[in-house]
């Protein structure tokens, strides 16, 4: 990849990254309501997918969706807006946190029931397939959702069918809160019943855009060709809590620990690959700061000069407004 480009990934993860850390700060002032799970430290997952993507495929994720949605291309004052719950944004401020959907990415959106988008997924794929279509569909889920009954239907009808979708695991330690040791487990389980039912599975450093990148260009090809689905397991850790409702380290991991894996953080990773291969320089990463701090501030104030949905919005269908 060339200078331009690397520093294109790196502005997407900058941006996904201030982004977040501001949703935080609205919500501490009541901006926001309702749950909301930040995506710090898990960008490189979201951005090195995404970037090995055509515009026309589609993309479907769970609750910790705003990484994917800004990844793939929305208007970070929308994606904003529908936190807030405003009139502007994505939907209309009908979905919030957890509910973002932007058909013109084709982001098919995020869902708030642990696994239940996985299915949907599958059924974009058979769409595509059964149209004859050149397209794929990437899922993103957590580990915490692979026990779960319909992911394992999922992945059984995608790999009988040989559907076009991509299954990437974000697998950041601690599913729901569980321990390290059932997290780690998780995977075992997931990697021997995904290639029992022929889904080629791979694991990839979650931390490292440009890995996940190539992982995904190789699977996106294979699945294109009609090879069958595939499993990515992307190892990768939130630096910050569940969910604003969650401590920053509660009571399942330690400060040291959280410090530990942020010497690995995705931002920094690259950075330091870009300026060891002589791509880059200090002044640039400060530019790139300087123009996502404006982006991100004027989301905000999109966000906070926007009208809230008018009581008549709040019951009618959104296809008809």
């Amino acid at each position: 990849m060339d200078r331009a480009e690397l520093l294109s990934l790196y502005r997407q993860m900058l941006l996904i990254r201030r982004f977040e850390e501001k949703a935080a700060e609205m919500y501490a002032l009541a901006k926001i309501a309702g749950f909301l799970h930040l995506y710090i430290g898990e960008e490189a997952v979201a951005v090195g997918a995404l970037a090995a993507l055509r515009p026309d495929d589609y993309v479907i994720s769970a609750y910790r969706d705003h990484g994917h949605c800004l990844a793939r291309g929305s208007d970070p004052g929308e994606v904003m807006a529908e936190l807030f719950g405003k009139a502007t944004g994505l939907c209309k401020g009908k979905g919030g946190s957890m509910h973002l959907v932007d058909l013109a990415h084709r982001f098919m959106g995020g869902y708030a029931i642990v696994g239940g988008h996985i299915p949907l997924a599958t059924g974009l794929a058979f769409a595509m397939k059964y149209q004859a279509l050149d397209l794929v569909t990437v899922c993103f889920f957590g580990e915490g959702a692979v026990p779960s009954g319909q992911a394992h239907e999922a992945f059984n009808l995608a790999a009988l069918w040989k559907l076009p979708v991509i299954f990437v695991c974000e697998n950041n330690r601690y599913g729901m809160g569980t321990p390290v040791e059932r997290a780690v487990a998780l995977y075992t389980d997931v990697a021997e019943t995904a290639r029992s039912y022929g889904i080629t599975a791979e694991r990839v450093d979650g931390m490292d855009v440009l890995a996940v990148r190539s992982t995904m260009q190789k699977a996106a090809e294979q699945v294109r060709a009609g090879r069958g689905p595939w499993f990515i397991e992307a190892m990768t850790y939130r630096f910050m809590g569940h969910s604003m409702a969650d401590p920053a380290h509660g009571h399942y991991r330690t400060k040291e620990e959280v410090e530990e894996h942020r010497k690995r953080d995705p931002l920094v990773v690259l950075k330091q690959t870009m300026v060891n291969q002589n791509l880059a320089v200090e002044a640039d990463f400060k530019q790139l700061e300087r123009d996502v701090s404006q982006v991100v501030a004027a989301a905000v104030r999109f966000a906070d000069d926007s009208p809230f949905p008018n009581q008549a919005a709040l019951h009618a269908d959104v296809q008809q407004e």
